[in-house]
């Protein structure tokens, strides 16, 4: 996905903690950046956050991570991290995740989401409310708002 087909970015420094002995950022931390951009993109959406979900007992459950490691972060980089909803299926949510120095490219990746009772475990529809709210906030995005 190209750089300008993100409209929604969460930034973040690289802190001394999250890299190895060469000074680059260990690879497992990418996940966790990825992890705090979407928060802050699902924060934006106004939908009900983890705690409200779990009240709730219908909960998203990561259902599969992927990242391809392009160049390394490094200390004190800051860096911004694109977050798109691809793909809503029937019970789950699809997002693409990049992470750029600049205009280059770091890490890419994707987060796949279900939608489930979580007393049963077992998947259910993604809300139409839900549906309607990443669409307004993914047009929104692209509309400069």
């Amino acid at each position: 996905m190209a750089q300008q087909d993100f409209r929604f970015f969460h930034q973040l420094r690289v802190r001394w903690a999250e890299v190895d002995m060469q000074g680059i950022v260990f690879n497992g931390n990418y996940l966790n950046y990825f992890d705090v951009a979407f928060t802050e993109y699902w924060r934006k959406t106004g939908l009900p956050d983890v705690m409200a979900q779990a009240e709730a007992g219908l909960e998203m459950f990561a259902r599969k991570a992927t990242i391809e490691y392009h160049a390394p972060a490094r200390f004190d980089d800051v860096l911004d991290i694109g977050v798109r909803c691809a793909e809503l299926g029937r019970s789950s949510m699809r997002f693409t995740l990049d992470i750029y120095l600049g205009d280059q490219l770091l890490a890419s990746g994707e987060m796949m989401y279900v939608y489930a009772d979580s007393r049963i475990r077992k998947s259910t529809p993604v809300p139409d409310q839900w549906r309607e709210r990443l669409s307004a906030m993914e047009n929104s995005l692209e509309d400069g708002a």
